[in-house]
């Protein structure tokens, strides 16, 4: 099952009344590119959290967000710097006469200035990281699910685009067997016009048709193209996470198209190669989607 790039996960839940908040982001990148923003108290539990999001999201540009808040419900310790309180109080109540205005808020803005109301930290060592870590999982795994969601349907196209170059294929061989029996009679017929006038070896004419027939012939790209074809579908069908090798196998699909375009010198064949090179670039676009 293959696995869309793109994917969102997200967790909350409360651990010694500790609030967790954790989300996940992804979007398309060739490598694994990680940015965490996570709070200053989790820092020694960063390499933990960075090997957990390497071995499970493998690719794609990943975005991960970790929050940590007291729970509503939690016993706060906060602490009053009572000296700051009164000079902010009595500064604002200087302010307030001498405009003559009388305000009945000057505790409550003494209280929300600068630095009066200290809430307790956090400590790093009494941190509930077990929790934190299964919380990270958690939307780890919606990640994945959603990617799952989106690799299915990117799956379907890719195949779809396969069976399209795998019916152009069909066609290239059916018009390839009359293909080479044109050229044949050709070069035959161009032979006959010119044998009153020129003496021809019929031992180095046949020597020099083999040899351009051979130069012509495209059996082997077509097997080739098939072969690839097949190990596509395979891969794409058995292995997980196959973005890069179904990527290159794609290189080499192209190579083949390219080879019988460039061989086949006939109309028919070079309209369906230029079908084929169309449903390639579709598909070369679609795997970069692909984890």
């Amino acid at each position: 099952m293959q696995q869309s790039m793109t994917g969102y996960g997200r967790d909350e839940r409360t651990s010694q009344n500790l609030l967790i908040k954790t989300e996940i982001k992804a979007l398309n990148s060739k490598f694994l590119d990680f940015s965490p923003r996570i709070p200053k108290e989790l820092s020694a539990l960063e390499a933990a959290i960075r090997g957990v999001i390497t071995d499970r999201l493998k690719r794609g540009k990943v975005m991960l967000n970790i929050e940590l808040e007291m729970a509503a419900d939690a016993d706060l310790s906060v602490q009053v710097d009572e000296a700051r309180f009164k000079a902010y109080f009595k500064k604002f109540d200087q302010l307030s006469k001498a405009v003559n205005e009388e305000s009945s808020d000057l505790v409550k803005l003494a209280l929300q200035a600068p630095d009066v109301i200290k809430q307790q930290e956090l400590d790093p060592e009494a941190l509930p990281k077990n929790d934190i870590i299964s919380s990270l999982n958690a939307a780890i795994d919606q990640c994945i699910d959603f990617r799952k969601k989106e690799g299915d349907a990117l799956t379907e196209k890719l195949l779809e685009y396969i069976t399209n170059i795998r019916n152009g294929l069909k066609s290239v061989e059916e018009n390839d067997e009359s293909r080479s029996e044109n050229i044949r009679s050709r070069i035959q017929k161009n032979l006959d016009e010119i044998r009153d006038r020129v003496q021809v070896d019929e031992n180095r004419f046949e020597q020099e048709l083999i040899f351009y027939m051979e130069r012509l012939d495209i059996s082997e790209e077509k097997v080739r193209l098939k072969q690839h074809l097949d190990y596509f579908d395979e891969v794409i069908n058995k292995e997980e996470c196959a973005g890069k090798k179904l990527g290159f196998i794609s290189q080499e699909i192209g190579r083949e198209i390219n080879t019988i375009g460039s061989k086949a010198n006939h109309a028919e064949i070079q309209r369906t190669v230029v079908m084929m090179k169309d449903e390639l670039e579709k598909i070369k676009e679609q795997n970069l989607n692909i984890v």
